[in-house]
C-alpha cells in the first residue's frame, strides 16, 4: 500500500525473457498486486515471470498476440477484481525507473488527478537520452494527440508509464481501447469524453542497447486513422453528452516547478 492507497503494477510483456526479471526485481514493497500479461510470447517470458517467488505475483497468459494494449486491458479488468484504488502500467523492458512510480502516485493521492503519466519530453535531458528518431515521433505524435484529446498540455502521448484510479477504469470502455501501438492515444480520447483530469510528471528516459520492434511504416497509417476517429468521437460525445462548454481538465508538473499548477484546457471543437 502507498500510503492510503492499495496498489495494483500491470505489466504487459512480449518476448522479454532477459529484461523482465530485472523489471520485476526493481518494483517497490508498497506495491499489493503486480500482474504480468504475457501476450503470446514465443521467447521464455512466461517462464521467466513464473520462476518469480514473489508472492504479489499475478501471472496472465494470452494464447494469441494481441498487441500491448490489449495485454494492458486484460490486466486492468484483473486488478478491477482486486480492490485496488489505483493501477500502474510498468513496461517488461526496464525502461521506467521503478524509484519514480511515486511521482504519479502523488497527484492521486491528494486528489489532483484521475490519470497520471510519465513525460520523458521534459526531462532536461531527453535530447541526450532519447535516441533522435523516437524524440521526433513522439513529438509529433503528442501534438497530434493533444488535438485528438483536447488535452492541450499532454507533452508525451507514448510514454506508457501511467497510474490511473479505478475509477476512472470503471467510467471508460476498457474493451473498445485500440489494442496496439496507439493504445496510449486512445485512452487520453476516452479519458476526455468523461472529462478525466490528466497530469503529466516527469520521468526519465530509458533506453538500452535493445531495439525497437516498431515499424514507422507500418503503424503510421493506423495511428493517423485512430487519432481523426478518436478526435470525431470525443469531441461528439462530449457535445452531447457533456455539454458544448464542457471540456477535459489538464495539468502538469514540469522539472521545475515545486506545486502543481492547474493548465486552463483548450476548447477542442
Amino acid at each position: 500500500m502507498y500510503q492510503s492507497l492499495r496498489v495494483a503494477i500491470v505489466i504487459p510483456a512480449f518476448n522479454e525473457s532477459e529484461l523482465l526479471p530485472k523489471t520485476l526485481a526493481g518494483l517497490p514493497d508498497y506495491a499489493d498486486h503486480i500482474i504480468v500479461v504475457d501476450d503470446a510470447s514465443t521467447d521464455a517470458t512466461l517462464t521467466a515471470a513464473r520462476a518469480s517467488r514473489d508472492p504479489r505475483l499475478c501471472v496472465l497468459e494470452h494464447p494469441k498476440n494481441g498487441g500491448v494494449g490489449a495485454a494492458i486491458v486484460t490486466g486492468y479488468h484483473h486488478a478491477l477484481t482486486l480492490n485496488v484504488d489505483v493501477v500502474v502500467v510498468v513496461g517488461a523492458d526496464a525502461q521506467m525507473d521503478p524509484r519514480e512510480m511515486s511521482r504519479l502516485l502523488q497527484p492521486i493521492l491528494r486528489n489532483d488527478a484521475d490519470y497520471v503519466k510519465g513525460d520523458r519530453l521534459g526531462h532536461p535531458d531527453v535530447k541526450c537520452l532519447m535516441p533522435r528518431i523516437r524524440l521526433m515521433g513522439n513529438r509529433i505524435l503528442t501534438l497530434l494527440t493533444r488535438v485528438s484529446s483536447g488535452y492541450w498540455h499532454v507533452r508525451d502521448s507514448q510514454c506508457g508509464y501511467t497510474a490511473v484510479t479505478a475509477d476512472a477504469l470503471r467510467l471508460i470502455a476498457l474493451n473498445d481501447l485500440y489494442p496496439r501501438y496507439g493504445f496510449p492515444n486512445d485512452v487520453l480520447a476516452k479519458l476526455a469524453e468523461h472529462r478525466l483530469r490528466v497530469m503529466d510528471q516527469p520521468v526519465t528516459p530509458i533506453y538500452g542497447p535493445e531495439k525497437s520492434g516498431i515499424r514507422i511504416s507500418r503503424v503510421i497509417a493506423p495511428i493517423l486513422w485512430l487519432l481523426l476517429r478518436s478526435g470525431i468521437r470525443r469531441v461528439y460525445r462530449q457535445k452531447h453528452a457533456l455539454g458544448p462548454n464542457r471540456t477535459p481538465q489538464t495539468t502538469r508538473s514540469d522539472l521545475s516547478e515545486t506545486h502543481n499548477q492547474p493548465v486552463r484546457p483548450h476548447h477542442g471543437y
